[in-house]
């Protein structure tokens, strides 16, 4: 896992471009959006419901096969729906363990950053990534369900600090 980088550009426009990222445009320089990913973690100038978080990338050989968000706090729906950390691995990557080997390298950082607990959630009928959040000690907590959603939400909590 490690933070986008100035030769990422090109892998990024292309394997993320119809991915939704937050304070992304593809006509804006892609130094300024490195300088405004820095910005997001530190809490500076986020719209109106936006929470600091760290997005990192999974790179295997330079390769990049997914993304993760860490949510410092928790607010509106992310106290329900969202949770603290959100992941994707890009569809060419799935079922080679990059999504449980993502997860696993940031719960520390999640501790390090103050995180004692985090909430990982996901839709009931996503049976890889429940697995990938059992495998990092997910522990069970309760299912929201309700009209506005695709698919009920499983909500997990992990435990950051196993020392």
């Amino acid at each position: 896992m490690r933070p986008l980088r100035d030769g990422d550009e090109e892998q990024f426009v292309a394997s993320f471009a119809d991915h939704p990222f937050s304070y992304y445009s593809p006509d804006a320089d892609f130094a300024a959006f490195l300088i405004r990913l820095d910005e997001v973690a530190d809490g500076i100038d986020l719209p109106a419901g936006h929470v600091a978080n760290v997005q990192l990338f999974g790179d295997v050989g330079g390769t990049l096969v997914g993304s993760l968000r860490i949510r410092l706090e928790l607010r509106g729906t992310l106290k329900t729906l969202g949770g603290h950390i959100g992941y994707q691995v890009l569809e060419a990557y799935r079922r080679l363990g990059y999504g449980r080997e993502m997860l696993r390298q940031a719960l520390p950082l999640c501790a390090e950053l103050g995180l004692d607990a985090v909430l990982v959630t996901c839709d009931q009928d996503n049976i890889a990534s429940r697995k990938i959040i059992e495998a990092n000690g997910g522990v069970y907590e309760s299912t929201i369900d309700n009209s506005r959603l695709r698919a009920p939400k499983l909500r997990f909590w992990i435990v950051t600090d196993t020392k």
